[in-house]
């Protein structure tokens, strides 16, 4: 048996702390502590006060002010902390401690509460452009902004499209990706923007805009989402309007905001039920090189594979970098001119003749532990996908490395698989 302390408060209906009812507050209180703990809240049909009130539900004597009991269950561990802030929270009644000893505590991991509605997350008055509007102020908002997709709106502001990256690059003549355009030299940037005010945003945006209502459940956007394989959703009011933004990031930051400490829990021996690690959603197939890899092999590789990256590793796998494509340019920014060209042409087909020069022996003599990103933030298969997410989240990750307790390299994990592993409830 384990020992637990049970809380037990009486107070009223019409009790109050900071504006709201105790009951709310207590609740509200014991939620953000985070910890193993259970409240109920029960309010008595009939009672009696000190003063010699006496109250009742019975609709003929027209009796308010009705008994309320709260009754906390938590860790006998966690008894100070919480009794600390509970003081002074009731103003008018009785707390009372009570030694629990308990045969078993389990509980089910869940990804976010299912009480959250969509306006209780979303980026409230995002960025968007007119359908009438040029391209060029679309890439413009994107530029200077961390999301990928911008919501096109009519002249009262409904939206009636989106524009992502892959818009720019299919459909806008984009050259490239906007964070390397952002990496690379001003003047360059600003021809490349400029070229696309030619056009407008209803010509290049992806219609019609799927939206969410912003009283809904968060649940129903993410399975929306989800279904649709969106990144991002527009959310409206009751009159269509745009009010916000919902994306994969507002719903990572929430579920670090809720998420108690699982690991404490089971180090308290606590059984948590549908516990998801990072191992459940690892990438296996991402492709690796060795240090003395060639860059010109480096970049052949990245164009093969969807995740536009690869590992670097030693001779006993152990991970030492990761390349991208914005590794890559910015290493050879004295040689930008050709290497724009060749990056340009990434996600297409590689061309052998595609540079040629100087740059071409430089991508021939460079290799690929010159210009891998090291110090890289890793976790291991079994971290919790929460875990995960917050590291993610902090340090603005779209990617994640993960290593074994030696440090060889196993895989990668991304924001969209964290999000389905997660939102996913088990059968």
């Amino acid at each position: 048996m384990v020992n637990y302390k049970a809380i037990e408060i009486f107070t009223s209906e019409e009790e109050r702390y900071r504006n709201k009812p105790v009951a709310d507050a207590v609740i509200q209180y014991i939620r953000n502590l985070k910890i193993a703990a259970r409240c109920i809240v029960t309010r008595g049909i009939a009672g009696c006060y000190e003063s010699g009130e006496v109250t009742t539900g019975r609709l003929e004597i027209l009796s308010f002010n009705l008994p309320v009991r709260i009754y906390i269950v938590i860790p006998a561990t966690q008894m100070e902390r919480v009794l600390d802030g509970l003081n002074g929270m009731v103003g008018d009644g009785i707390v009372a401690l009570h030694d629990l000893n308990v045969i078993s505590h389990r509980a089910r991991n869940s990804f976010f509460p299912r009480q959250l509605l969509v306006r209780d997350v979303m980026t409230a008055a995002p960025k968007s452009v007119a359908a009438k509007n040029p391209l060029s102020d679309a890439a413009n908002l994107l530029l200077s902004s961390i999301f990928t997709g911008l919501p096109v709106v009519d002249d009262k502001g409904r939206p009636i499209g989106v524009i992502t990256q892959g818009d720019l690059i299919a459909k806008g003549g984009l050259p490239l990706r906007l964070g390397l355009l952002a990496e690379s030299d001003q003047n360059r940037a600003g021809t490349v923007i400029d070229a696309l005010s030619s056009r407008s945003a209803a010509e290049v945006m992806t219609t019609p805009a799927v939206t969410i209502a912003e009283d809904r459940p968060l649940a129903e956007a993410v399975n929306l989402m989800l279904a649709k394989d969106f990144k991002r959703l527009p959310v409206v009011d009751g009159t269509g309007r745009l009010t916000g933004m919902l994306s994969r990031l507002d719903i990572f930051r929430t579920v670090m905001r809720e998420a108690p400490d699982w690991n404490s829990f089971r180090a308290q021996k606590i059984e948590v039920a549908h516990l998801k690690s990072v191992g459940d959603i690892l990438r296996r197939d991402m492709h690796i090189v060795s240090p003395d890899t060639p860059i010109d092999e480096v970049i052949r590789v990245i164009d093969q594979n969807d995740i536009q990256r690869v590992a670097v590793v030693d001779f006993e796998g152990k991970l030492l970098g990761l390349i991208s494509d914005r590794d890559l340019l910015r290493y050879f920014k004295q040689k930008e001119e050709g290497l724009w060209n060749l990056l340009s042409r990434v996600k297409h087909s590689f061309q052998k003749n595609a540079c040629s020069g100087d740059l071409r022996q430089c991508l021939t003599e460079t290799n690929a532990g010159a210009v891998m990103t090291t110090g890289l933030i890793t976790v291991r298969e079994e971290t919790l996908i929460e875990e995960a997410i917050s590291l993610m989240t902090e340090k603005a990750l779209k990617r994640l490395p993960v290593v074994d307790d030696t440090g060889r390299f196993r895989g990668l994990i991304s924001r969209d698989s964290l999000l389905r592993t997660g939102f996913h409830e088990p059968a």
